[in-house]
């Protein structure tokens, strides 16, 4: 799954309101709302509108996965929305959606409750999700940027030349990463760039391969990452503990909720 789709699936408080322009949607869809309060039409109209916003933000459209995230954001935001007209908390706020959400959301929150959990089961809950807390290894390299030929015997014969001393004519800039976790490098280069980088003798130029072609690199540092100490950092993994959970228990209310309704996905009712 994409980043991005990966940061709207773990959003906290505001992890039903994605994008504040998915409040405005079509006089067609108050019209739907009003014929039938428990039919939600999904047609392409919400395919577009979640688009454009998405293409708006990004300056792309999006994947498959990524507007799957955003059809179900809105329908959560949807469900939110009718059930706040349900309970009234719309009374001065007929025309700001968005408000009737978060009130929504709120009356809903206020009736979940946060499972109890002792000191060895917040430990457990920190080892099993270690990786948002471990210092990741990282690296300092330089890229030379060849201008014209880009080949990979292009790159290999100006690697050559750089770990000779050889003046070369040709033309070339530089670019410096410092610091770059392993994530970062894959996201950037590709998981094959990653797994040559960590391998590659350092203060030597190499080329290596990338999902876009051939790189000429030279490691500069590497810091080896580091274990985080439960102990330490208690206080930070409970708040995480208590976002992450409520996190899902709204998410599970909110499916509950869902049942009420039904959903039509090719604008006929079912």
């Amino acid at each position: 799954m994409p980043a991005f789709a990966r940061r709207l699936v773990r959003e906290p408080l505001v992890h039903f309101i994605v994008f504040g322009a998915l409040i405005f949607l079509g006089d067609h869809l108050l019209a739907a709302r009003q014929d039938n309060p428990r039919l939600i039409r999904m047609g392409a109209d919400v395919d577009r509108e979640v688009s454009g916003i998405f293409r708006e933000a990004k300056g792309r459209a999006p994947g498959s996965e990524e507007l799957a995230v955003l059809r179900e954001r809105w329908l959560d935001n949807e469900i939110l929305y009718r059930e706040g007209l349900a309970l009234g908390v719309d009374r001065g706020d007929t025309a700001i959606r968005e408000r009737v959400i978060f009130k929504a959301l709120n009356v809903l929150q206020a009736n979940l409750r946060l499972p109890d959990i002792d000191d060895a089961g917040l430990r457990a809950w920190f080892e099993q999700h270690r990786d948002r807390y471990d210092q990741p290894t990282r690296v300092d390299f330089l890229e030379a940027v060849l201008v014209g030929d880009k080949s990979e015997q292009a790159a290999r014969q100006f690697a050559e030349a750089l770990n000779a001393g050889r003046r070369s004519d040709t033309e070339s800039g530089l670019r410096v990463f410092r610091g770059r976790p392993r994530d970062n490098i894959v996201t950037s280069f590709g998981e094959d760039f990653a797994k040559a980088l960590e391998t590659a003798p350092a203060g030597r130029w190499s080329v290596l391969p990338a999902r876009d072609g051939v790189h000429i690199v030279r490691v500069e540092a590497v810091a080896p990452g580091k274990p985080a100490d439960y102990d330490t950092i208690r206080n930070a993994v409970r708040q995480d503990w208590i976002d992450l959970t409520m996190q899902a228990l709204r998410t599970s209310a909110v499916k509950e909720l869902a049942k009420k309704y039904t959903v039509s996905t090719d604008g006929t009712t079912p």
